[in-house]
C-alpha cells in the first residue's frame, strides 16, 4: 500500500514512524512538505520519499493522508482537485467537514475523516473516525490501520460525533494535563517540594489510568473501592461535589463541542 502524507509535521511524522514500527516499507511512503528542512528529517529518521509539493508522482498512491492545518487544506488540495479516481483519502485536519475536503478536490467521496489526539505522538493516542458511506470495508480497514498504528481506533455512526469526539479526546489531554498541573500546585501548598509533588501527581494519574484501562469495573466502582465512609478520599470527593465537579466538566464538553461545530462552519466555507 503506498500512502502519501500530505503535511509532514509531528502528527504526520508520529505516523510515519508508526507505521514502520509496524511493518510497513518506508518505500512505500511520501511525505510531502514544502520546507526543506522538514523533509530533510523525516528522510533522515525514517528513510520515506519527500516531495515539495503535491505533484502526479506523489498522486500515485493508494492513500492521501491529509495532515495539514485545516486553514491551509483548500490551497494545500488545489493540486488534486480533479485528480483523484480509486485513492482513499484520510483527513486528520480537526474541524473540517468532509463536505469542504470532497469539494476541495472536485468532488472525490472516498473519504475518511478523523480525529487522533497528541498522544498518538508516543504510540498512545486514541482516533475517532467516520466514513463516507462510498468507502469500502476493505478501506476502513485499511484507515484503522493506519491510524491504529499510533493508538486505538473507535469509528463513528454519523460525522456529526466527531465534535463530540473533539470535545472528548481531542482536546481531552489538555484536560489531564490541566488535573495534574493543579495537583502539583496543591501538593506543593501542602509543603511538598516541587519534583516531588510533580512525581506523585503524574504517577497517580498515570498509574489510575492503567488501572481503570485493565479493569472491566466501572470507573465509578473503582473510586467507591479506595473510598472509606469518613475518610480522606471521602473528603476531598466531598470537596470536589460540593462544586459540582461533573457538572462543570460536562459544562466544558459543551462548550468544546459547540465550538467545534463553530469551527466547522468557518473551516469549510469557499
Amino acid at each position: 500500500m503506498k500512502i502519501s502524507f500530505l503535511g509532514g509535521g509531528n502528527m504526520a511524522s508520529a505516523l510515519i514512524g508508526g507505521l514502520i514500527a509496524k511493518g510497513y516499507a518506508a518505500a512505500d511512503l511520501l511525505a510531502i512538505d514544502p520546507f526543506p528542512a522538514a523533509r530533510e528529517k523525516l528522510a533522515a529518521q525514517f528513510g520515506v520519499r519527500t516531495a515539495g509539493s503535491l505533484t502526479d508522482e506523489a498522486l500515485a498512491c493508494d492513500v492521501l493522508l491529509l495532515a495539514v492545518k485545516p486553514q491551509q487544506m483548500r490551497e494545500a488540495l488545489a493540486p488534486a482537485a480533479g485528480k483523484l479516481s480509486q485513492q482513499l483519502v484520510i483527513s486528520i485536519a480537526a474541524g473540517l467537514p468532509m463536505e469542504a475536503i470532497a469539494r476541495w478536490l472536485g468532488g472525490h467521496r472516498r473519504i475518511v475523516r478523523t480525529m487522533p489526539n497528541t498522544p498518538a505522538l508516543i504510540g498512545a493516542g486514541t482516533t475517532g473516525l467516520f466514513a463516507d458511506p462510498s468507502v469500502s470495508a476493505a478501506e476502513r480497514d485499511s484507515a484503522a490501520a493506519i491510524l491504529g498504528a499510533v493508538g486505538s481506533v473507535a469509528w463513528l455512526p454519523e460525522e456529526s460525533q466527531m465534535d463530540a469526539v473533539t470535545a472528548v479526546s481531542g482536546s481531552g489531554p489538555a484536560y489531564v494535563f490541566y488535573f495534574v498541573e493543579a495537583m502539583i500546585e496543591g501538593g506543593i501548598a501542602l509543603g511538598l517540594a516541587p519534583e516531588t509533588a510533580r512525581q506523585l501527581a503524574l504517577d497517580t494519574v498515570l498509574g489510575a489510568a492503567r488501572l481503570a484501562a485493565g479493569s472491566d469495573e466501572a470507573p465509578s466502582t473503582l473510586r467507591e473501592r479506595v473510598t472509606s465512609k469518613g475518610g480522606t478520599t471521602a473528603a476531598a470527593l466531598a470537596a470536589f461535589e460540593a462544586r459540582d465537579f461533573k457538572a462543570i466538566v460536562a459544562e466544558a464538553l459543551a462548550a468544546a463541542e459547540a465550538r467545534g461545530r463553530e469551527m466547522g462552519a468557518e473551516l469549510g466555507r469557499g
